[in-house]
């Protein structure tokens, strides 16, 4: 599934708006999500699951072609935890 079927869906289940409107509706929530797991928060989405901010701590690492050391710095990542009631 892309964005565009997402929009597709909300112009089907919502008749009074344009598919632009839908779309720019689809963007509009991610857009939010985005820019709250880009601050460090985690997001929780009832009934689906929470994506989750974690930070990596710097490490030690090799370059795989020379074999010289390197600090590899921190950085963070997200992961996603689905909600119980998505139970396959």
């Amino acid at each position: 599934m892309i964005k565009a079927d997402l929009a597709q869906i909300v112009y089907q289940r919502h008749g009074g708006i344009s598919f632009a409107e839908a779309k720019d509706l689809v963007e509009l929530i991610l857009g939010c999500v985005k820019k709250s797991l880009v601050s460090g928060e985690n997001v929780k989405l009832s009934g689906f699951g929470t994506l989750n901010v974690v930070q990596r701590k710097g490490r030690l690492g090799r370059n795989p072609q020379t074999g010289e050391r390197m600090k590899l710095p921190s950085s963070r990542y997200v992961t996603f935890r689905p909600s119980r009631l998505l139970s396959f």
